[in-house]
């Protein structure tokens, strides 16, 4: 399945509008603080060094920035790697703020469920982007995310199910298309797979995933030089990358010889 990083989703706008960033400045001791430009300033932090950006969020929190601040801190967490801090503060954030909205609380938690994934803990991320859905159930991502968690549980026609239903939510997002050909692979479906693959290349030929996979349906099928040629492309198109990396080692295989 495609590994992708947890969304820096800006949340700022829904926080005070629902009178959620739970400021305590005091007036009058020191010049105010746009907590909105710190939220923006702090978030761009993350992806440049988010060591001083977790001690930024810290700081701005004591000076009253509230449920904003923390969640910048839970970005910068994610950043660092910390994974399990990041999901636990990302769980804790989504109860405290005590809001009915629910497209809020469930995006918080589908950020959580995907620290929980990248830490290891496919149990704990399941159940949390799960109570994400059930707050939210038109959320695309929150259906590829899970699917991508129940695959790695060798559960893929539960993976299939969520794959669907996160295409007629989005039914000309390609990355989704290969997801489910991938699914349809695992459980034996090689002519759906290709149908898939194939539309999903219509859709974007560059689709690093799809070219990987297509090699990988040409090669249960021998023939190796189209699966090669495929393989090839990602190589020569996105060196470095981890299709391109997975390319790679298919090409060596390729390569093995058998006595």
């Amino acid at each position: 399945m495609i590994k992708k990083k947890i969304a820096s989703v800006a949340l700022f706008s829904l926080f005070t509008v629902l009178n959620l960033s739970n400021s305590v400045e005091a007036a009058g001791k020191k010049p105010p603080i746009n907590h909105e430009d710190q939220y923006t300033a702090c978030i761009k932090l993350v992806e440049r060094r988010p060591d001083a950006a977790f001690e930024a969020a810290l700081s701005w929190a004591s000076q009253g920035g509230g449920f904003p601040a923390e969640h910048c801190a839970t970005q910068a967490l994610y950043a660092l790697k910390i994974y399990d801090a990041a999901a636990t503060r990302l769980e804790k954030l989504a109860d405290a703020m005590k809001t009915d909205n629910a497209e809020l609380r469930s995006q918080l938690l589908h950020q959580a469920g995907r620290a929980w994934y990248d830490h290891g803990d496919l149990e704990r991320a399941f159940a949390v982007q799960s109570t994400a859905i059930t707050l939210y159930p038109d959320g695309t991502d929150y259906y590829i995310d899970r699917a991508e968690i129940l695959a790695e549980l060798g559960r893929f026609n539960e993976a299939l199910i969520d794959l669907e239903v996160a295409h007629s939510l989005d039914p000309e997002r390609d990355d989704i298309i290969t997801l489910r050909a991938t699914a349809k692979r695992y459980l034996g479906d090689d002519i759906g797979a290709k149908t898939d693959i194939d539309r999903a290349l219509e859709i974007n030929p560059d689709n690093q995933e799809a070219l990987l996979e297509r090699g990988i349906l040409k090669r249960i099928k021998g023939d190796d030089t189209g699966a090669r040629e495929d393989w090839l492309r990602i190589v020569n198109m996105a060196l470095g990358t981890p299709a391109a990396d997975a390319a790679q080692r298919n090409l060596e295989k390729l390569d093995v010889k058998v006595e």
